[in-house]
């Protein structure tokens, strides 16, 4: 089953049909958020170089950033989205677009036909005729270059980057776009993760329901050591039979009320997970744990969030530091 749908849905990106649906009605398939204009415009205005890097070929590329950017048109001349960006590369065939060792020629985009044109590693090749036009930018003083392909390698030059450290990259996949990004590179990331958005609004309106969940789980582990030092002491201590009985007694009600907390707190569990999704729960969560995917959002995301606009809350020269980290003796010993 697993081969059918990876073959249907590389076959839709393959043959065009999914694009085409797409940009016919854009406001049907894609989240408007009025957002990310001031947040590209804010970053410009702070002096930050911006970039965007889609395995989308131009004509595609055109259509969405039009419909993001606010211009609502499907007109394929209009270009205006541009002038938040210095550099746009599409086809770039991420996760490979990662690896500086990739032999994948750039070519310049020409915008108004869509035509390529080779290029010396980005540097602009003497033509016979008429050379590839440049967009000049209005209200700056400055030039956006399109291409198609490439490397990171060329990027960086294009951009005259110096150190990894230098480049917050946002992404939405974690192993095509975070993973190789991170790992191979050394990039800032940020993880786009929408369902976010969701996620943290619930967990505030279940905070009390959380913590009496917290609660019970405590209850449950006093009770159970107090039945195993109980049934230590029966193995181990020299009692006479009264006193046996006695503590056998007490054993059965402690197991009683364990018993009763258990299934409370089970309960009381899954209906808590349920709210989040009725089979998986918690999107971050596996019981108890963190789940697979968070481990990997820890180890690979500098920043995650629900939406990239969530930048524009806060100014282009915060510095973003983690969290402490705690082990497991320090929890309950925290300084007030």
């Amino acid at each position: 089953m697993y081969k059918d749908v990876r073959s249907a849905v590389d076959m839709c990106h393959r043959d065009g049909t999914l694009k085409q649906m797409v940009a016919k009605d854009p406001k049907k398939y894609i989240n408007e958020d009025k957002s990310i204009v001031p947040m590209l415009k804010m970053l410009r205005d702070s002096q930050r170089a911006t970039f965007l890097v889609t395995n989308s070929l131009w004509d595609y590329t055109n259509i969405v950033m039009n419909f993001l950017c606010e211009s609502h048109t499907l007109d394929a001349c209009n270009f205006d989205w541009l002038q938040y960006f210095n550099v746009i590369i599409t086809g770039s065939a991420k996760p490979g677009f990662f690896h500086e060792e990739s032999n994948a020629n750039l070519f310049e985009v020409e915008p108004e036909s869509g035509k390529l044109i080779n290029t010396d590693n980005g540097t602009p090749m003497a033509q016979v005729g008429n050379t590839s036009p440049i967009i000049t930018l209005k209200k700056q003083n400055k030039h956006c270059k399109v291409f198609q392909g490439g490397t990171v390698r060329h990027l960086h030059k294009l951009l005259s980057i110096e150190s990894s450290s230098q480049v917050l990259y946002v992404g939405d996949h974690i192993y095509g776009d975070i993973l190789r990004s991170k790992k191979v590179l050394g990039w800032r990331t940020m993880l786009v993760v929408p369902e976010l958005e969701t996620e943290v609004k619930l967990l505030w309106e279940l905070r009390d329901s959380r913590k009496a969940l917290q609660l019970m789980r405590r209850n449950r582990d006093h009770i159970e050591d107090q039945i195993h030092r109980l049934k230590w002491s029966l193995d181990v201590e020299d009692l006479n039979f009264d006193q046996k009985k006695e503590k056998s007694a007490f054993v059965e009600d402690l197991e009683l009320q364990r018993d009763q907390v258990r299934i409370k707190h089970q309960q009381s569990q899954r209906e808590c997970h349920q709210k989040f999704h009725k089979v998986w729960g918690q999107l971050m969560k596996t019981g108890y744990q963190n789940s697979r995917f968070a481990h990997q959002v820890e180890r690979f995301a500098c920043l995650y969030t629900s939406q990239v606009s969530n930048l524009s809350l806060y100014s282009p020269n915060k510095y973003y530091r983690p969290s402490e980290d705690f082990m497991p003796h320090e929890f309950n010993i925290l300084p007030m």
